[in-house]
């Protein structure tokens, strides 16, 4: 094989091999586990794992940190919204609490979602910064 023709034929390996890459915008997937990593704008607690998933049935649930949390989400399009959250009762350390408070009062007020360029799962506000999740392995 000459060195031109062998170039040529890795160029255009490498050129299929990225069209597949892009074929397909990301979607929230029903049924995955998505871990908050950033909340309010905020950290997660190391060693907390407050998660969300997002049912085929139209409800919502996971883990606040603390407790476990329940809701109904309508999710068009970009468009997500949560309404009827409600939690269980169980108390835990002050900042866990208060993590757990961020986490269920940021997902009252998303209004759209989105990835970003890491491929976390961002659930945006009306103002302010996003909460962002990464899925988890199935």
């Amino acid at each position: 094989m000459t060195p031109i023709f062998s170039r040529h034929a890795m160029l255009a390996g490498l050129a299929v091999s990225l069209l597949g890459c892009s074929s397909e915008p990301l979607q929230v997937v029903n049924e995955r586990v998505y871990q908050a990593e950033w909340i309010a704008g905020q950290p997660r607690i190391h060693h907390s794992h407050p998660t969300l998933i997002l049912g085929q049935d139209g409800r919502a649930y996971g883990n606040a940190g603390c407790n476990h949390w329940f809701a109904s989400y309508s999710l068009e399009g970009n468009k997500l919204s949560f309404s009827e959250i409600g939690s269980t009762r169980k108390m835990c350390p002050p900042p866990l609490m208060a993590q757990e408070q961020r986490f269920l009062e940021s997902l009252s007020q998303v209004q759209r979602w989105d990835f970003s360029s890491q491929e976390q799962l961002r659930l945006w506000p009306a103002e302010g910064k996003p909460m962002r999740l990464e899925p988890q392995d199935d």
